[in-house]
């Protein structure tokens, strides 16, 4: 007896995205986790997911990757745009550390905050309060930064008044020359930033789903503020907020290049992130699975060895 032999008739019913096929996303998992690099025929000739042996590994690898990516558009005299999380972040700390050591000043990058918390009319909490998004940002990279950091007025937020610019921003920069780089983490329910699985529903199409830049106060998935109330807020749900602002399709799904993360492993065996990742290899792309557009555009997406399994039931 399992999940998918006693959802029907389950309060589970109505739990999951609509758009979600069980048995499909079961499918997925390889009881082999050495086969979760292996290429998928949908995936951009240009994407690589990498494992990383150790957390420690993880925040190197991606740090220097974002890092490289700053440097190498230095180099090639271009303007670059970065779409950031706030999760995973062990990473900033790593390219602050290349960043400095390679003396690479960031006046060419123009910095947008994926997302941040809101009510449901979109209203944010201060930036000096710690639980905001934006604090995050200018504590872990643009503060530690120094003298070689984005300049203030290069960095945007997911504030109420400015989120609706990002796109028309980012499109001015492209026009110009600039890329665009996404870095990103899976989400529970595979958000990509706070857009959640069930916004699908919304939309008559692929095609009117992919055109949406942003959504100000985004209705957040159950699994979403669990999954937040054990990374980010020590267990306490009754804290979590149940709205954000977030980009849309428009823009996770339309990049130069990505990298993403995946790092979602707890103590004693447990984690929460798997599935997730497996999903985002092997489902194929999905308006009901939005993580599984990244392996369609060309960067890599770091992955901590743990999560591809084996999947199996284990007590802890």
């Amino acid at each position: 007896m399992n999940l998918l032999s006693t959802l029907s008739g389950s309060l589970l019913e109505n739990f999951f995205p609509a758009g979600w096929d069980l048995k499909k996303i079961d499918a997925c998992v390889d009881d082999d986790p050495t086969t979760i690099t292996k290429r998928q025929k949908w995936w951009h000739k240009g994407f690589e997911p990498v494992l990383c042996d150790t957390f420690g590994d993880f925040d190197v690898l991606m740090g220097h990757e974002i890092a490289r990516k700053i440097l190498t558009s230095r180099e090639a005299g271009e303007k670059l745009a970065l779409i950031l999380p706030v999760g995973p972040m062990g990473m900033y700390r790593w390219a602050v550390y290349f960043l400095k050591e390679w003396n690479v000043p960031c006046d060419h990058v123009y910095g947008f905050n994926m997302d941040e918390w809101s009510d449901k009319d979109g209203n944010t909490l201060p930036s000096t309060n710690p639980g905001a998004f934006q604090f995050a940002m200018e504590h872990a990279f643009y503060g530690p930064l120094g003298k070689l950091t984005v300049p203030t007025k290069q960095r945007h937020f997911a504030l109420k008044k400015v989120l609706p610019t990002y796109g028309d921003r980012i499109g001015e920069l492209r026009a110009k020359g600039a890329k665009l780089t996404v870095i990103f983490g899976i989400g529970r329910v595979c958000h990509i930033a706070f857009w959640e699985p069930h916004f699908a529903g919304e939309y008559a199409n692929e095609k009117e789903w992919k055109a949406q830049t942003h959504r100000i106060g985004a209705k957040l998935h159950p699994l979403t503020i669990e999954q937040n109330a054990i990374t980010s807020f020590r267990s306490r749900t009754t804290l979590v907020p149940a709205y954000a602002n977030t980009i849309g399709p428009a823009l996770f799904a339309n990049a130069d290049s990505i990298i993403g993360g995946a790092d979602g492993a707890l103590a004693r065996g447990m984690q929460w992130q798997g599935l997730s990742v497996w999903m985002t290899l092997r489902h194929g792309p999905s308006p009901w699975i939005p993580s599984t557009y990244m392996p369609t555009q060309p960067g890599r997406l770091f992955i901590l060895k743990e999560l591809a399994g084996p999947l199996v039931a284990d007590c802890n």
